[in-house]
């Protein structure tokens, strides 16, 4: 593969010029309207207040200071940033009564879902900043999930009775800016964009602790869903689930975006100098709701025992492909180096119907210190999956 085809996510001229104008941005303190942050108060009114407020004057930063504010949904409104204090601690709210279902897009599809913790809708130039750290409190929802699963194997995520709002959805969105927060312990993925452009994540912790021996169902850490030019720098994760994640949709047309155009494909990525932990399933995963990815580098990254290094789930039911992508120069220690096979879980094949074909093609791991204890899987033709111009380098 020719280095020349991975094209990074691009630096706009705009994102440029925004950064050399002088920016007059108010602050609105959240206590001012009325947020306790003694962790025992129900702040989401207050918090939404503030937010609101702070749009009301023509935008700005919301300022979450010292205390645990307990919260449920918050929407945020464009022009409104936030920032969490080094000793502040944002957490979730258990039961419905904070998250009210509505439509949103999640698993691959548009649908009505309980909405995140955080959400940002159509904010251009929206950022999560600081020291503090959004607590998604799932212990005792990812109770609840594992006794249910263990009643019933079949059990999905979003099975109705379960409350499992994400702890971060952005949508819609471009120029967004997510730095120096801890995100910990949410009650489903952690954070999730969709249809957003020039995406950064940096300098930032994603974690799903394992607490009293219990831990956290799907708690990805990033997901990137159907987004071009997004970057993760410099980002801690360890969750109990797949790490960084690309998505688009998912189903016998899901490429066919005439008729799906809530999906679409995800191009231009870029991972770099991140740190996975040893609960992460996998550090890069394709898959497994994805029409289409290209340009995707990951690089100079360190594992610390994650379960596997890249896997690429292929849906038997949905057409996929997936296109220059090139792991290079990490270094460290993992289950396997490379996962790649069908991926049949909660398929929608009909009875009778043949498998769509997917293709991954221009895939290159190469200069990786990277020492695995398992075989990877071979790169080798399938009934619906196809190869070409695949290059595995000595890890």
């Amino acid at each position: 593969m020719r280095d020349s085809r991975i094209r990074l996510p691009r630096v706009k001229a705009g994102m440029l010029l925004a950064a050399l104008l002088p920016v007059a941005a108010a602050a609105t303190d959240v206590r001012e309207c009325g947020a306790k942050g003694d962790g025992v108060s129900d702040d989401t009114a207050a918090l939404q207040a503030a937010i609101d407020s702070c749009a009301g004057a023509g935008g700005g930063t919301v300022e979450v200071g010292a205390g645990v504010y307990r919260t449920g949904a918050l929407f945020f409104r464009p022009g409104v940033n936030l920032r969490v204090g080094r000793d502040a601690r944002i957490v979730g709210m258990d039961g419905p009564g904070g998250y009210r279902m509505r439509e949103t897009r999640i698993e691959g599809e548009t649908c009505l879902y309980y909405p995140a913790l955080i959400n940002a809708d159509r904010c251009d130039g929206f950022t999560i900043s600081g020291e503090g750290t959004i607590d998604g409190h799932g212990l005792p929802v990812w109770r609840e999930f594992w006794a249910r699963r263990k009643v019933s194997p079949a059990m999905r995520n979003k099975d109705p009775g379960l409350v499992r709002p994400r702890l971060v959805y952005v949508s819609n969105s471009k120029n967004v800016d997510v730095s120096g927060v801890t995100f910990m312990n949410s009650k489903f993925w952690t954070t999730h964009f969709y249809r957003c452009e020039g995406v950064t994540v940096h300098d930032c912790t994603i974690v799903a602790q394992v607490i009293d021996g219990v831990r956290g169902p799907s708690t990805d850490a990033i997901d990137i869903d159907a987004c071009r030019d997004f970057t993760v720098r410099n980002v801690t994760m360890d969750v109990n689930d797949d790490a960084v994640v690309v998505k688009g949709g998912k189903g016998p047309c899901a490429d066919d975006y005439r008729k799906n155009p809530g999906n679409g494909p995800s191009e231009g990525i870029l991972v770099e100098k991140c740190v996975f932990g040893r609960l992460c399933h996998a550090c890069l995963t394709l898959g497994s709701e994805c029409p289409a990815v290209t340009n995707v580098v990951m690089r100079d990254c360190r594992l610390e025992g994650p379960r596997n290094f890249v896997h690429v789930k292929m849906r038997d039911d949905t057409p996929q492909h997936y296109s220059g992508i090139l792991v290079e120069n990490c270094t460290g220690w993992c289950g396997r180096a490379l996962k790649c096979r069908p991926w049949t879980q909660f398929s929608v094949l009909g009875e009778g119907v043949s498998p769509a074909e997917s293709v991954l093609s221009d895939f290159t791991m190469r200069g990786n210190g990277v020492r695995s204890e398992m075989a990877s899987d071979t790169l080798s033709d399938g009934p619906f999956i196809k190869f070409r111009g695949c290059t595995l380098l000595p890890l």
